[in-house]
């Protein structure tokens, strides 16, 4: 391809709305272009990215017996009301009418439509296991998009599904598509991806993992031990807190005018953070009010929360529904309350320490010394769940070593579903006995945009991308310095058509631009291998040599058999993606 006729400019200038590095080079690059907030053009570098990303995707999800099936986007919003998700999902949903007044939705993940296809063309327990697996177009309708191709409303996404007739049958194969992921991850050249254990979130299911890819600009929080033995998202992420224990003093109300947060409390009665208990108040999709009691340092983990609820959304209480139900906001604690008419889930950190500050109940008091087996009658009807926001140095749940804390882009999950859409939308298939059961599910989900992104994150310099040759939009970038001359028009000419012999992938800058203003483009298109040829260099029968990640360095080559050199060169590089 000649750099003249190539669809897509260069810009030299940061676009102001561009906050990540993917995002600025992406758009700087003339890989895509914004329609609107979270919709994107892909131009033709970078389809020739995402083609790429996808043939390694589906090469390795054949390897695993993946069979590939297309999808719709638009959905009968039936098959969602089947799974019980069309009311349970949020707005993310976008839901419509037809022009036949049908109710419809855009599939912003397929597990209803392919339990569709499965109760209809894996009818017995010969047929499995079986794994569908598609790359398909999906819509979110994303209340903040950002960051470029890594939130986006609309995506393409490689997402597989996999039946099986055994609880047993289906670890396997989630251990196989693991095993995939990794494979993947290491093709597209991420220099670090890590798989973590998450949480199921809307999709559901028993154990899930996400795979992060760590850059500085992840929405996602990680906690790692320094061994790498213990990986979690923060959603789902624990720890093993050390309780000091000291003698149980008496309780003790005291007085604590106008103290009605945590750090107001602490200072006024001259005690850390760690020695006082909060009461955190929400209300359910019911209206109903639930109550959280975690030590005063901790932050409730909204995520754990809502899976011990069963909640898709929570909303602070607000204080007319706390003192209906007999407690006083800003003084509030288990102490004196009638846990009939509140849900009561407490921390371990409330459990386990001891002495502790609480509210008294009362308009401007507390209490001290407050022991939690102690002090509340039938404590031991008491919930008790970890619902702590891990912090960076917490304790590893597994080593105790202090926990770290990084960053990371999700580019990809895989979950172990179950039975909760086969039971739910009726997916049976006849076992040996000749009775009907339901089939056993697995999900397993890519991002082809976000992996782009992602790679970016991890690849690039002050000048651009620095891609990969598994997925570069062209492997070997030539580049005629004073072209206009036709000893370097024509020698340009000639090894353009040696490369393409070669079955090089070759972008042929034939624009006759100065080197400053050719080399900056060359940059910013990120390609392995560059060669540039000048009177100077043909002087002497060379050609000057880079490659992309070697920085200013260079080197000459002899022009004479260079293509077959340059041929040998990606062969090599390759291996280390296959």
């Amino acid at each position: 391809m000649k750099l003249s006729q190539f669809i897509g400019q260069r810009l030299h200038e940061v676009p102001r709305d561009a906050q990540t590095v993917s995002h600025k080079f992406l758009l700087r690059g003339g890989y895509c272009r914004a329609v609107s907030a979270g919709l994107y053009s892909l131009l033709p570098a970078g389809c020739r990215v995402v083609r790429k990303i996808e043939a390694i995707i589906r090469e390795e999800m054949n390897r695993i017996d993946g069979q590939e099936v297309l999808m719709p986007v638009v959905l009968p919003a039936e098959l969602w009301r089947e799974s019980g998700r069309y009311d349970s999902v949020g707005p993310e949903l976008l839901r419509f009418r037809d022009r036949n007044d049908k109710e419809m939705v855009l599939g912003m993940t397929h597990e209803e439509a392919v339990v569709h296809l499965a109760r209809t063309e894996l009818p017995s327990h010969r047929q499995l296991p079986a794994m569908m697996y598609q790359i398909q177009v999906k819509y979110r309708d994303e209340a903040r998009p950002r960051a470029g191709l890594i939130r986006v409303r609309e995506f393409t996404m490689k997402d597989a599904y996999s039946f099986h007739t055994s609880q047993e049958c289906l670890e396997a194969y989630y251990e196989r598509a693991h095993q995939a992921y990794e494979r993947i991850f290491q093709r597209l050249g991420m220099r670090e991806c890590i798989s973590i254990l998450s949480d199921s979130g809307m999709i559901g299911g028993a154990l899930s993992h996400e795979f992060m890819a760590i850059a500085d600009c992840g929405e996602d929080t990680i906690f790692c031990s320094p061994d790498g033995s213990y990986r979690a998202n923060r959603e789902v992420a624990c720890s093993k807190l050390e309780y000091k224990q000291e003698e149980a003093l008496p309780l003790e109300k005291v007085a604590t005018p106008n103290c009605k947060s945590i750090e107001e409390v602490a200072a006024f009665l001259g005690v850390s953070k760690a020695q006082t208990c909060k009461s955190v108040f929400y209300k359910d999709s019911k209206g109903e009010l639930v109550l959280v009691n975690i030590r005063g340092d901790i932050e409730v983990n909204e995520a754990k929360l809502k899976k011990e609820l069963g909640e898709a959304e929570l909303e602070f209480a607000d204080d007319a529904l706390i003192l209906a139900a007999g407690a006083v906001p800003g003084y509030a604690s288990l102490l004196g309350l009638d846990r009939k008419r509140i849900r009561v889930l407490v921390d371990p950190s409330v459990v386990n320490s001891n002495n502790l500050v609480v509210g008294a109940n009362e308009d401007g008091y507390h209490c001290r010394n407050f022991n939690f087996n102690r002090d509340l009658e039938q404590a031991g009807q008491i919930r008790v769940i970890d619902l702590a926001t891990v912090r960076e140095g917490d304790p590893c749940p597994l080593t105790g070593e202090p926990l770290r804390m990084l960053k990371g882009i999700e580019v990809g999950n895989i979950f172990q579903l179950g039975t909760k859409y086969s039971e739910a939308m009726h997916c049976n298939f006849l076992g040996s006995d000749g009775k009907s059961q339901p089939m056993i599910m697995g999900c397993y989900g890519i991002g082809v945009g976000r992996a782009m992104a992602a790679v970016i994150e991890q690849n690039h310099d002050e000048y651009g991308p620095i891609w990969p040759l598994s997925i570069a939009p062209f492997q070997v970038h030539l580049i005629g310095l004073n072209h206009a001359k036709p000893e370097v028009s024509q020698a340009c000419e000639q090894l353009y058509a040696e490369l393409q012999e070669e079955g090089l992938e070759t972008l042929y800058d034939d624009r006759g631009e100065k080197a400053g203003f050719a080399f900056a483009d060359a940059d910013l298109l990120g390609v392995p291998f560059r060669i540039v040829l000048s009177p100077k260099t043909l002087a002497n029968a060379e050609a000057e040599f880079k490659r992309r990640d070697w920085g200013r360095r260079s080197e000459m080559l002899p022009l004479p058999g260079l293509a077959a050199h340059i041929k040998s060169l990606v062969q090599e590089e390759m291996r280390r993606f296959s």
